[in-house]
């Protein structure tokens, strides 16, 4: 916070200045994914800023392509091989995490509700309680959308929602339906999900396995980013891995140099 001042009743923050959000130049690139290199370099920030809200007892609760701005988003235009057209090529991919306005500490209430929907932890949708893990959840749907181009779990419906988590991962553990306080959502201890349904067919067409995108043949990197991936996108919090461990993933290790050759 640089400054603030009172404006016709309104308490006005005064911040640095930045350059367009994640999204913003993700939609005005023609929706064209960042490459593995570029994720890597916006994610080791990413991770870093949240762990330490992490460390000080705070949970974001909203990360999202939106809430994560480049300090600077100028470009140069180059060729695009892959795809054949002309695309902006970012000068620099440093990047800052913003909106702390539902940032909530431990010791506080926890609104039942928290994170925007695309985003939204399966444990805040099954009503089941939520902690930090929530925003680990968030960011590995973050990072899958800078990867893709286009939102992972686009819908508006809760049930669509959870069916979509259920094609890309799998099927929902049994004891986290058994704990839900949203018993309309469960049918013979299965998500109550009609398989005939036209948005059953949307899904199909829309949302890819996880591990159908792990076991295709990919470079080494990507590898190492759909393992994390599906350490984050761990249903069971329990299971669900830290950013703190995170952190410490094979995906980073060539961060992790580039930080020990400078210090």
């Amino acid at each position: 916070m640089l400054n603030w001042f009172e404006h016709e009743g309104h308490i006005c923050i005064v911040f640095e200045l930045l350059g367009l959000s994640t999204f913003e130049f993700l939609r005005q690139n023609e929706f064209l994914p960042f490459s593995v290199e570029q994720i890597r370099h916006m994610a080791f920030q990413i991770f870093r800023a949240v762990s330490f809200l992490h460390r000080n007892q705070l949970t974001h609760t909203d990360l999202k392509p939106e809430n994560i701005l480049f300090v600077c988003s100028d470009y140069d235009l180059e060729y695009n091989t892959d795809m054949r057209c002309e695309a902006k090529k970012l000068r620099s991919l440093d990047v800052k995490v913003v909106d702390f306005g539902t940032a909530t500490f431990d010791h506080q209430h926890h609104e039942s509700l928290v994170s925007t929907r695309h985003y939204r932890a399966p444990e805040v949708i099954l009503d089941l309680g939520w902690n930090q893990s929530c925003d680990v959840w968030s960011l590995g749907c973050v990072l899958m959308e800078f990867y893709l181009g286009r939102t992972l779990f686009a819908t508006h419906s809760s049930v669509e929602h959870l069916a979509m988590m259920e094609k890309v991962l799998g099927p929902i553990p049994p004891h986290l339906l058994k704990q839900t306080g949203k018993q309309h959502y469960i049918h013979n201890e299965r998500l109550n999900w009609d398989e005939q349904s036209s948005s059953n067919d949307y899904i199909n067409k829309h949302c890819q396995p996880l591990k159908v995108r792990q076991s295709t043949d990919q470079n080494e990197d990507e590898r190492q980013l759909f393992d994390l991936l599906g350490c984050m996108l761990e249903y069971d919090v329990c299971r669900r891995i830290t950013l703190e461990e995170a952190l410490w993933h094979p995906f980073f290790s060539p961060m992790r140099t580039k930080q020990k050759l400078r210090s």
